[in-house]
């Protein structure tokens, strides 16, 4: 067992789940970004759980008792990094600030590197845009078929995004194209990450497959996950964790289709590592619902995990730590369909943890990773502060 009672830690990133904008939020262009009280404010949320684990204290969710002693110990972050992406927001998470704002590209990339992207793939594409990713496919698919020429897209985060159908361009194409344009952007410019977004379907029915691949920068420092695969404490990463990290600091893998597969391999994490991090994302809150401004999809979403929580919660060992957190806002009630630069929540939960207290807001999400590093008797990292004293 670590030096602090936990021998494991799962966390989960419920990738959007934002709880207000930060006092920043305005030089992004996301004033009034609440991604789950907005939500909640449009529809009578049903999520009896998240609120018995102290979430209704962090952000008013309208509807339901409030709860006078929540079952777990709960508070907000702050994002401390420039930017509101998810390689930003997750490395932050495992305790790694940075300094500098990956570069973006708001009216797409220059002429000139997507001509040189074209002479090296050997094909001309479309698009070149800040575009949603179902949007693009919608108005470019019909051409992209026709003449096989894939889709590039990019968005407020730093990203460049490849679409192509898997029937046009085979995956492995796709893939290899991706690297083309890591090559270019990533190693070349530091950009964050290049996005495999293969589809399938036919025209007005075209619908996204789950061989998304993300190809991102790795991280520019130390992260947590670092510390613990040296010290030879397992990490378990499930959904697009080990793409966020470009595969450093994982020990073991698996990558999923959907949220519910996302927690079928939590589950199946806690029969099978017994010991160290199991670190999760839930990817649909953002991609299926908040890029497509899906207000009563997003609240579905929130209502099912909901529900696999109140079945995931009594399985916990006395020496588990339950963490739940966000990776930055994506609030479906805006006319923006990009993420938002909003607080997100941190819920500590196990049977070691002191129920019903107040973490507060926190300066940064590496608080978390400091936390964790304390957990298991790693570090200190170079950022955030430790909150494992208030909760255990």
């Amino acid at each position: 067992m670590s030096p602090s009672s936990f021998s494991r830690a799962i966390v989960v990133v419920l990738d959007s789940v934002g709880v207000g904008e930060l006092p920043d939020a305005a030089e992004y262009g996301d004033q009034g970004s609440n991604t789950l009280g907005n939500i909640a404010r449009r529809v009578p949320l049903q999520i009896p759980t998240l609120r018995s684990l102290g979430l209704s204290r962090v952000v008013e969710v309208p509807g339901g008792e409030q709860v006078v002693a929540p079952a777990a110990a709960f508070g907000r972050m702050a994002e401390r990094s420039p930017g509101k992406d998810s390689v930003t927001g997750h490395w932050e998470l495992m305790g790694l600030a940075v300094e500098h704002a990956f570069p973006v590209f708001p009216h797409g990339f220059p002429e000139e590197t997507i001509r040189e992207f074209e002479r090296r793939i050997g094909r001309k594409t479309l698009g070149n845009t800040v575009a949603s990713g179902t949007v693009i496919i919608e108005e470019l698919g019909p051409e992209h078929v026709r003449t096989g020429c894939p889709i590039v897209y990019t968005s407020a985060d730093s990203v460049f995004q490849i679409a192509a159908h898997e029937d046009v361009i085979p995956v492995p194409e796709l893939y290899r194209q991706c690297e083309i344009a890591y090559e270019m952007l990533v190693k070349g410019i530091g950009l964050g990450r290049i996005i495999a977004r293969p589809f399938v379907g036919t025209p007005g029915a075209f619908r996204r497959t789950s061989n998304r691949h993300d190809f991102a920068i790795p991280p520019a420092g130390e992260t947590l996950l670092d510390l613990l695969k040296a010290s030879g404490i397992p990490v378990h990463a499930i959904g697009k964790i080990e793409d966020l990290f470009a595969g450093q600091g994982v020990t073991r893998s698996v990558h999923t289709a959907s949220d519910d597969e996302g927690m079928d391999q939590v589950e199946r994490a806690l029969g099978n590592t017994p010991r160290g991090l199991i670190f999760a994302n839930l990817v649909d809150f953002d991609t299926v619902y908040g890029h497509r401004n899906n207000v009563e999809g997003y609240a579905l979403n929130l209502e099912r995990f909901d529900a696999r929580l109140s079945e995931l919660l009594p399985r916990l060992q006395p020496d588990d730590l339950l963490i739940l957190t966000a990776d930055h806002g994506n609030d479906p009630t805006t006319a923006s369909t990009d993420h938002s630069r909003e607080y997100v929540p941190v819920v500590a939960y196990g049977p070691h943890v002191r129920a019903g207290v107040n973490l507060g807001t926190r300066p940064t999400f590496a608080d978390l990773g400091q936390t964790l590093a304390a957990v298991f008797g790693v570090g200190p990292l170079a950022h955030g502060t430790s909150f494992l004293n208030d909760i255990r």
